[in-house]
């Protein structure tokens, strides 16, 4: 097959997405390096939940932190300084998870790098939103939870057989 005559491949952003908390350091460096290297889009985007009133529903549901809007800036900020092409997006539902599941859906990424900030959320309820997101999804995932690279070697399990430990009874002669 001659390389010239392949089709291009289809764009498939890498998608940096949020809770409505800063983003993890870690996360944005990862995202951002990833839509360089691959020169695809970075689609930013923070997912709020915002209950169904009658002033949600013509616009008023959601009251902007303007700390938290500088801090969901700066990943945009830095991909646009490396000439990627960045496209922010705030989405509001009563169920953000969900929400968020179906932008992914909706825009196929090649990479869902899910980086709130873990400190800034319950424990349980990130933990809870990391596998609903890795469990109904088809793309790569990454979260801040999961090690760096240069520490990833430290979280394999180690090969080999694996040795439990029983309570071991010696026999009288």
């Amino acid at each position: 097959m001659d390389v010239s005559s392949a089709s291009p491949s289809a764009s498939r952003p890498v998608l940096l997405a949020t809770l409505d908390v800063p983003f993890a350091e870690e996360a944005t460096v990862f995202a951002v390096d990833a839509a360089v290297e691959s020169g695809q889009p970075l689609v930013v985007a923070n997912v709020v939940e915002v209950q169904p009133t009658r002033w949600s529903l013509v616009g008023y549901g959601y009251i902007e932190n303007e700390e938290l809007q500088r801090n969901l800036l700066k990943p945009a900020e830095l991909a646009h300084a490396l000439a990627v092409q960045v496209e922010r997006l705030r989405v509001c539902s009563p169920h953000p998870v969900d929400a968020l599941l179906a932008l992914v859906v909706e825009r196929d990424p090649g990479v869902l790098v899910f980086g709130p900030e873990p400190s800034g959320m319950r424990r349980r309820t990130y933990e809870r939103a990391s596998r609903r997101i890795r469990e109904r999804t088809n793309c790569l995932v990454w979260t801040a939870a999961d090690p760096a690279p240069e520490h990833a070697e430290f979280a394999r399990r180690p090969e080999g057989r694996r040795v439990l430990p029983r309570f071991i009874s010696r026999r009288r002669p």
